[in-house]
């Protein structure tokens, strides 16, 4: 396999979006970058547009978000994923003092993951 991103997207509670931006920035991607996983971005989406079609006409309907957190991460191989994880999110330091924080903050029910390869421009789609 080769190199890839995930992207993973959160539902941060409702009033907590400021309290999250900065367990993250201070105490999470910190704490994972300390164990070796890359760090390609996180955001907080503002808003998302969606697009259609009505009558011949193309419309634009924006939604406010707010609370959606988004971060990006890099992986070398799906082994290296395995072996990330497992330094994360089975150490002591994430099993007793980061995750009982982060279950306070976001919806864990509602997170998801997407993954792409680097690939995509190589492609004969475009």
């Amino acid at each position: 396999m080769e190199p890839f991103f995930e992207f993973r997207i959160y539902q941060v509670n409702p009033g907590k979006i400021g309290e999250w931006v900065k367990f993250m920035e201070d105490t999470i991607i910190p704490f994972q970058v300390s164990k070796g996983m890359i760090i390609n971005g996180s955001f907080v989406m503002d808003s998302t547009d969606e697009f259609s079609i009505s009558d011949g006409e193309r419309l634009m309907t924006t939604t406010p978000k707010g609370s959606t957190y988004v971060w990006i991460r890099k992986f070398e191989d799906m082994k290296q994923k395995r072996e990330l994880y497992q330094a994360v999110y089975e150490s002591h330091e994430w099993v007793n003092n980061i995750a009982p924080k982060v279950a306070e903050l976001i919806d864990r029910n509602s997170i998801a993951v997407s993954y792409t390869h680097l690939r995509a421009h190589e492609t004969d789609s475009y």
